[in-house]
């Protein structure tokens, strides 16, 4: 049992003596016996509401407890580990390296955000930082370090919700049309298959089923700090798409010109045959091309496009969701998938759409005919 005794070597003191939820002997040490006996009470009634914190642990920094908490995130993305660490460095550490963990207070919580948004950081930026330093300072608490976590009751900014940009079939021809060959194929596999960037350029020979006008999305190719890593899609989760005839036959005919041999070849790489950098792809090619047909946008937005043609058609979003991979309305459920017939009534007024814009421009589809084009 705890109690209360005079310090047995330091006279005028008093001492509290107690056993920690793990049954070791404590002290504590006062001046005022009031004080000893009010520190008593808060860790006997802290202990019955399973409240109670070692004092000792709670004292560790913040950037001391992150190491620890950084070593058992191995499981994470290379990608997101990046993108952590930039948090940390740039947002969390400035402000909260040195604290002990027991010391941060809601209202410090509360102070840096208002900071973060004084400063002019997006609300996007400022919520990644929130909830990157909550999720480090929950672990605290579930290992025993601290009683709770001082993210609580926190009011963040509000998420800008960005403009959607949406191209037309027409619009879309165009941009395929106008960049540099053989790269219009690419465009066409954005847009009327629904890929993430990282998607379609880790595609590769072997995982293009054209005879039964499918794509199978097994892995995407992200830019690290340590180099450019092949890995799971953004899901984690493997799935077909049935693609429009018009973009078969255009994958087609650039596996037989365009791509090396092998089954693990890349559909879509560099002039030199190196994968395809987002960075190097947007400064050589995507932006002129912009500029060229009069449009603003990201490749991502090929993605929104891929949606939007198909509501233009009469389908609804939700089923519109398995194409493109979307989480369920819940944003906690597995990916949606199709019945094969269904997906391919997806992929029918996608292949309608392209052809009767073709047929109305008076350009040809394949890529060898575009090079004609653009050369005459």
């Amino acid at each position: 049992m705890a109690h209360i005794r005079r310090h047995p070597k330091a006279k005028g003191r008093w001492q509290v003596r107690y056993l920690n939820p793990s049954d070791q002997e404590r002290a504590k040490n006062f001046a005022r016996k009031s004080d000893a006996e009010k520190f008593l009470v808060t860790i006997e009634t802290d202990k019955l509401r399973g409240d109670w914190v070692d004092p000792r642990l709670s004292k560790i920094t913040l950037e001391e407890w992150t190491e620890r908490w950084w070593a058992a995130t191995s499981h994470l993305k290379v990608y997101t580990r990046d993108g952590y660490r930039s948090l940390l460095r740039v947002h969390v550490f400035p402000r909260f390296a040195p604290a002990p963990l027991g010391s941060i207070q809601p209202v410090d919580i509360r102070e840096w955000l208002s900071d973060l948004d004084r400063s002019g950081l997006s609300a996007s930026r400022i919520r990644q930082a929130y909830f990157l330093l909550s999720q480090i300072l929950r672990s605290a608490v579930e290992s025993g370090y601290l009683a709770k976590s001082p993210c609580v009751g926190v009011k963040l900014p509000r998420m800008q919700i960005p403009e959607m940009r949406f191209l037309t079939a027409e619009q879309v021809d165009m941009l395929a049309f106008t960049i540099r060959c053989p790269f219009g194929v690419l465009i066409n596999t954005l847009t009327h298959a629904g890929l993430r960037w990282g998607e379609a350029v880790a595609l590769r020979r072997g995982r293009c089923e054209l005879l039964r006008s499918r794509l199978h999305v097994v892995e995407s190719l992200s830019e690290t700090s340590e180099g450019l890593m092949f890995g799971p899609t953004k899901t984690f989760q493997r799935r077909t798409v049935v693609i429009p005839g018009f973009l078969r036959d255009l994958l087609a005919e650039h596996l037989l010109t365009a791509v090396e041999p092998e089954e693990d070849a890349l559909v879509f790489t560099s002039p030199g045959g190196e994968p395809l950098r987002r960075g190097n792809f947007s400064r050589r090619l995507w932006r002129p091309t912009l500029e060229a047909v009069g449009l603003d946008l990201r490749p991502h937005d090929l993605r929104h496009t891929c949606a939007a043609l198909l509501v233009a058609e009469g389908h609804t979003p939700r089923p519109c969701r398995p194409i493109l991979a979307f989480l369920d309305p819940s944003h906690h459920g597995p990916v949606w998938h199709l019945f094969p017939s269904d997906a391919e009534e997806l992929a029918h007024p996608l292949d309608a759409t392209h052809r009767q814009v073709s047929a109305n421009t008076g350009r040809l589809v394949s890529p060898s005919e575009a090079v004609e084009l653009a050369a005459s």
